[in-house]
């Protein structure tokens, strides 16, 4: 029986056979590679992808896709939402240090998902995702352009990132009314040891009021800190680069 997609969880079905192929040599899975989906759907990432494995594990939370998904031999399905899922428990479960995640994310929840990752990213070799263009953007923007912001900042600082496929509407069914791409996220081997709270919580209170200079609003906030430091305050959130914010946090953490 045809899939309706469903509005509630985002669903759009990639179908271009070209773009597939790009999406799977782009994240050249080897035979036995630990490695676990977001959002399978249909399988028509799911499929290329287990032959070349062997073995796949799937997080879909749609249960009729997820029955469908469980008559596949190779596939091991976790039927729930991303959110609530636990990597490091994933990881043990397939009996590896690190393991590989990809999928074609929810845009409405992308976001949270990869803040969801970034909490758990120390049991995460490579992430590749697809999401709208505009999150990568925004992902990989650098300092001084209008799409650098607290994203770029917060994940910047824990992975090298790059915009490795554009997608253009006419590749899924139903076609999204936004143009997408593909992201390769690969971890830092030795990131800044930062308390992520507090890094997240200063780059929030910069990028609150993003056209006004720094002493209008982290000022305030280092100041109720008796932060004594020489941080220069008279930029705007973002022409400050993310090696300067993580340095900030450091002092605080």
């Amino acid at each position: 029986m045809k899939h309706i997609a469903r509005k509630r969880f985002g669903q759009h079905f990639l179908s271009d056979p070209g773009i597939i192929d790009a999406i799977v040599r782009a994240i050249a899975p080897r035979p036995g590679q630990p490695m676990v989906e977001i959002g399978p759907g249909l399988a028509a990432l799911t499929q290329p992808l287990v032959e070349r494995l062997g073995r796949l594990t799937v997080i879909e939370l749609d249960r009729d896709l997820a029955a469908r998904l469980r008559q596949h031999g190779q596939l091991d399905v976790i039927e729930s939402d991303v959110l609530k899922v636990d990597f490091k428990q994933v990881a043990q479960a397939l009996a590896a240090p690190k393991i590989r995640v990809v999928g074609n994310l929810p845009y409405n929840i992308s976001t949270p998902i990869l803040f969801h990752l970034l909490a758990q990213v120390r049991v995460i070799e490579d992430q590749h995702f697809m999401l709208q263009k505009e999150v990568i953007d925004r992902m990989v923007a650098e300092p001084a352009t209008a799409a650098y912001g607290r994203l770029s900042v917060m994940l910047q600082w824990r992975y090298a990132m790059e915009d490795v496929l554009f997608v253009p509407p006419e590749s899924f069914e139903p076609p999204p009314r936004v143009d997408s791409a593909v992201v390769r996220m690969l971890p830092h081997a030795e990131p800044a040891a930062v308390d992520v709270d507090l890094l997240s919580e200063l780059v929030q209170v910069a990028f609150s009021q993003r056209r006004k200079l720094l002493r209008h609003t982290l000022g305030r906030w280092l100041e109720a800190r008796n932060y004594g430091g020489s941080f220069d305050l008279q930029r705007r959130a973002e022409e400050v680069p993310v090696a300067d914010y993580v340095a900030l946090a450091l002092w605080g953490g």
